[in-house]
């Protein structure tokens, strides 16, 4: 009789599946890293790395990670919360992560040539294709932001073929995304007035706390009115929830209509400017009107 052991036919199939598993997520990735990327693709990824943020820039007890700006002396300045400088620093930390994120996946991270140029992060594939990523900052209190600006729906927003403060023209862009990254400013009042030495820093209390972050395509969660005041900024919508799933008033009409929408939307001063008189619309209720009016014109020739 043989002394061979048997192998379960169940084993040498799972062992062989398992394995087969393995080898396709590698071949995926070098897939992904390699050949062209979809708009779909790199928002998948951009989510997955975005995901990380909170638990690198807080401490276990949900505080911004920074405390003030260090000289070399080594004297610690505290810093407001006053949110172009919160901003800014997150940024800057920010940054060579998203650089790092971009060479594990084969990608080249453009920053601006300018200060003022859209998008705030430029991202290319080995094929040339680019995806466009702004940063969006905003305080919260309860389930609402303090309020977001998503860019201008004038220049280049209206010109796609040029280059119109921006490195690219808007049209080269495969998908224009926003990183939203929002937090609760701290009850505790801080004594911009006071130094500190670097053994104090655990005395410091951090200006922000709690962060949210989201990435989301800048049609889902913008709305319907602009940004701020008189500008020409499209504004984004406020609530918490809907911002992290993508539920502005155009998710469930298409980015075409949001396109359509915002490239002739005018401002009182603007439609004036332009000699039409009053705007054609001023919100999605508006503009459904304008399209019927405009559908009862076209039935006419």
């Amino acid at each position: 009789m043989s002394n061979k052991k048997k192998i379960c036919p169940l084993f040498v199939h799972n062992s062989l599946f398992f394995a087969y598993i393995k080898n396709m997520l590698y071949f995926c990735r070098g897939i992904l890293s390699s050949c062209v990327m979809t708009a779909n693709q790199f928002l998948k990824l951009i989510k997955d790395e975005v995901a990380t943020y909170k638990s690198y820039l807080e401490t276990d007890n949900n505080d911004w990670i920074v405390k003030g700006f260090i000289d070399v002396n080594k004297t610690i300045y505290t810093i407001s919360n006053d949110t172009k400088v919160v901003s800014k620093i997150i940024e800057i930390l920010l940054i060579p992560k998203l650089k790092k994120f971009a060479a594990d996946y084969k990608l080249t991270l453009e920053l601006p040539s300018k200060q003022n140029y859209y998008p705030d992060l430029t991202f290319k594939d080995e094929k040339g294709n680019l995806f466009a990523v702004d940063f969006k900052t905003s305080y919260y209190e309860d389930n609402r932001v303090n309020g977001l600006t998503l860019g201008s729906y004038w220049g280049y927003f209206r010109n796609r073929t040029k280059a119109m403060n921006t490195d690219h023209p808007f049209g080269e862009y495969k998908c224009h995304l926003v990183i939203g990254m929002l937090y609760k400013q701290s009850s505790i009042e801080i004594d911009e007035k006071r130094t500190y030495q670097v053994d104090e820093v655990a005395q410091i209390k951090s200006v922000i706390e709690n962060f949210i972050f989201f990435v989301q395509p800048k049609w889902k969660i913008a709305n319907d009115a602009p940004g701020s005041g008189n500008t020409r900024n499209i504004g984004g919508i406020t609530d918490i929830e809907k911002l992290q799933k993508g539920e502005g008033p155009f998710a469930a009409l298409g980015e075409d209509v949001f396109d359509d929408y915002w490239m002739n939307y005018y401002g009182k001063a603007d439609a004036q400017k332009a000699g039409i008189g009053l705007p054609k619309y001023n919100n999605i209720a508006s503009y459904k009107q304008y399209l019927e009016q405009q559908k009862k014109l076209l039935s006419k020739l």
